[in-house]
């Protein structure tokens, strides 16, 4: 193949690409997550494929794997939510209709019971949403499934297709943009893994020291909210310090803003991240923040994969253009 016609295909290739992204926008999350989990995947499919398995039983072995550590990140919460959404129902209909509190010598009066009624009648529409959106879910999930298979299947055929339009000369450096790739992929995940079991393990006995007696529901949620971008476990410790608020237990609202906060939203990030960050994909903590959040903030919750990747491969290509410039000396005119 010409070089001429090794950029035109490439570019058709590429053309192909954005108008494909533009027409499937609704999925766009779905398939950008099934290409990085496929891309994470493929060392353990041709590790499977070595032991003699073949290419068609390795991609169907690695794709039920990650369809199972899907379905178990998600099923604490569904189950949580599921068990307990009566007795949250419940709890919410026996706030008083008054409420008299007083902070700082100033005593204050709210009326809560349009607010009681009005957060009953959300928590049932939002059961009834969740409940609607569940056939779309299952048709993401099922489109997941398919696409990491197939991309697990037929990853030697898109391997060859991307070096092809890959001059000879910049292969190398597009190796090492795919190691960095792979490399920060599997930091994502095993950090955000690592993150939400350090919260649960941190969250049991702060809940149990706040006097909670499901402490260990109240810490699954918090575990599995660490995958919610920005809020994270945030969110759960606001409903119970408002709850605690509406109790009249001001103290007890204000440790689990302050104690919860600092030890169950705040601590894992910083504690979890930055080292595991530096060690599994050599990227400063510091840099993974800033990936982290900013993705996170404009992308929702693909950003809590794109935005580390990006900033990974930025990383990457800093390093390939510092090599470049100590290798080839530059002539004064």
């Amino acid at each position: 193949m010409t070089l001429e016609r090794r950029y035109v295909f490439g570019s058709l290739f590429v053309l192909a690409g954005v108008a494909a992204a533009f027409l499937l926008r609704s999925v766009l999350g779905t398939v950008f997550f099934s290409v990085t989990v496929a891309y994470l995947l493929w060392p353990v499919r041709q590790a499977v494929v070595r032991r003699g398995w073949s290419p068609r039983a390795a991609s169907g072995l690695a794709t039920a794997g990650a369809f199972l550590a899907v379905l178990a990140g998600l099923t604490p919460l569904a189950i949580v939510v599921y068990l307990r959404f009566d007795s949250l129902t419940t709890l919410v209909g026996l706030l008083p209709s008054n409420l008299s509190f007083e902070l700082f010598g100033m005593t204050y009066a709210l009326t809560l019971a349009e607010v009681t009624t009005f957060t009953v009648a959300y928590l049932r529409q939002l059961a009834t949403v969740v409940a609607a959106a569940t056939p779309v879910l299952l048709v993401k999930v099922t489109l997941f499934v398919f696409l990491v298979y197939s991309l697990l299947y037929h990853g030697e055929d898109a391997q060859q297709a991307a070096l092809a339009v890959v001059p000879s000369s910049y292969q190398s450096a597009a190796r090492a943009l795919n190691s960095r790739a792979r490399d920060t992929l599997f930091a994502i995940y095993v950090l955000q893994a690592a993150t939400a079991a350090g919260t649960f393990v941190l969250a049991v006995p702060v809940f149990f020291f706040l006097g909670y007696d499901a402490v260990v529901t109240l810490a699954t949620v918090a575990a599995v909210l660490q995958f919610v971008p920005i809020v994270g476990p945030t969110l759960l410790l606001l409903g119970l310090a408002a709850y605690q608020l509406a109790l009249g237990h001001t103290v007890q609202a204000l440790l689990v803003v302050t104690v919860g906060g600092a030890l169950v939203a705040w601590l894992p990030d910083v504690l979890i991240r930055p080292p595991l960050a530096k060690q599994t994909a050599d990227i400063p903590g510091s840099l993974y923040f800033v990936g982290f959040f900013g993705g996170t903030l404009t992308l929702g919750a693909v950003g809590i994969v794109a935005g580390p990747l990006v900033v990974g491969l930025f990383v990457e290509a800093a390093s390939l253009l510092t090599t470049e410039l100590h290798a080839v000396p530059v002539e004064d005119d």
